[in-house]
């Protein structure tokens, strides 16, 4: 009797011994990004080629067009879209030569009208124009007519009246001018290009764990002091297909935003959670290497100063999004207001993160619970669930109280190079990453 009484406590039972390989199997296949080692991934083929974006980092569009059907009559009808889209070398010639073909043109006309009034011929004729016998008179004046400068030695008599009629058609047209230059000039300056310039995103995005979950996120922030309303974010995944006869198609797949309205008064962390529906559920690491996508984002905002819609893009390859990385805090808090360091806001550390899927790191999570809900094992699986529980999540960064005080900032790192243990998980998670 006693004999297989200590048989029975010793010997496992077979529900045990399942459970027992189920949980070595998961932590054999569960390989976790080190926040001390460097991932190479090698894929087969070798390196491949670069190709150029579809969006730039600036936000530009890398498109040209080619054969547009009357192209030069669309311009010149919208002229007022025209002249605000170009560059400003250009814009600048187009109006100066705007000015001084007007004076050449009715300089021309004062100078007809003077030749067939007879005012060249005979100085002693009553002019149409006073002091204005030659051409060149009749440049300065016509200059001197639309600038409203009025030296005073020329100006017009009553003896013409079609001279009449042309200074005053020359003086509306000087008007619609001036007008139109002041109005493309102040539609230039206040384009949302400019303003999108101070809306900037960081140079890479990262995936970690959050909440239990795989996310990819990315941070944007505001460089201006007066701030932005109804900010909305939005991201989409763009995919090239080229085929054999040279045709390449281009397809979008939108990605799901938490917290898509945004107010922009701090720098914000952008997050898409990878669950089921999203493009990237079924990626891993090595997945993600050789895929061939571009990851385009966007920040679409009304500025609080001039009340004008904005927008602000970039686009991330695949080797710009960072693996097994979290974006380190830039806020503090002294007594009377809250600080933000923008030297950080590129800044990542490498944290503890799965290196499969989406999808069968939630497999392994569902099969690990309904491990540990079985009846024979219910009292072990308890505490097992929340050690799992504690290192599968990141750890939590909060706003720290300082004194307002400059501090030294300890070294920190960016995408691509060596990262510093700055924001390793608990012990918890460390030691599971040993086993």
């Amino acid at each position: 009797m006693k004999s297989s009484s200590a048989q029975g406590r010793t010997a496992p039972q077979p529900a045990q011994r399942s459970s027992e390989q189920q949980d070595l199997t998961m932590h054999n296949q569960y390989i976790s990004v080190s926040p001390t080692e460097n991932i190479n991934v090698k894929t087969e083929g070798g390196p491949s080629l670069k190709k150029k974006r579809y969006v730039r980092k600036e936000g530009s569009c890398n498109v040209t067009f080619r054969h547009i059907p009357e192209e030069w009559l669309l311009f010149v009808t919208d002229i007022f879209t025209t002249l605000v889209e170009i560059k400003w070398r250009m814009m600048f010639l187009i109006f100066a030569l705007s000015y001084i073909l007007s004076w050449l043109f009715f300089g021309i006309l004062y100078w007809v009208i003077a030749i067939a009034h007879g005012d060249m011929r005979d100085h002693r004729n009553d002019p149409c124009v006073y002091e204005v016998r030659s051409f060149t008179a009749a440049f300065l004046f016509s200059l001197e007519t639309q600038t409203t400068i009025g030296y005073g030695f020329r100006g017009m008599s009553e003896n013409c009246m079609i001279a009449i009629i042309l200074v005053t058609i020359q003086d509306v047209i000087s008007c619609f001018i001036d007008t139109f230059v002041i109005g493309i000039a102040v539609a230039k300056m206040a384009s949302a290009r400019k303003r999108a310039q101070t809306v900037g995103f960081s140079n890479c995005a990262v995936i970690s764990l959050r909440d239990g979950y795989l996310c990819l996120s990315w941070r944007v922030g505001d460089f201006r002091r007066y701030h932005l309303v109804e900010g909305t974010a939005s991201a989409q995944i763009v995919h090239f297909t080229v085929h054999a006869t040279g045709k390449t198609d281009v397809t979008y797949e939108d990605l799901v935003i938490q917290q898509r309205d945004i107010v922009l008064v701090t720098p914000t962390t952008v997050l898409h959670r990878i669950e089921h529906g999203s493009p990237l559920y079924k990626m891993t690491l090595e997945d993600l290497r050789k895929a061939d996508f571009e990851l385009v984002v966007s920040f679409t905002y009304t500025d609080d100063t001039t009340g004008i819609l904005h927008q602000t893009r970039t686009s991330y390859t695949p080797d710009e999004i960072l693996w097994g990385h979290l974006f380190q805090e830039m806020i503090r808090a002294n007594r009377s207001h809250y600080r933000v360091d923008y030297n950080l806001f590129n800044h990542t550390a490498k944290v503890h993160v799965p290196m499969v899927s989406a999808e069968e790191y939630e497999q392994k999570k569902q099969l690990r619970l309904s491990a540990q809900k079985s009846p024979r094992n219910t009292d072990k699986a308890v505490p097992r669930a929340e050690t799992h529980g504690n290192r599968l999540k990141t750890s939590a960064v909060q706003v720290e109280v300082v004194d307002d005080v400059p501090e030294k900032t300890e070294s920190t790192c960016q995408a691509g190079r060596k990262c510093p243990d700055a924001l390793s998980p608990p012990d918890g998670a460390a030691e599971a990453a040993e086993e």
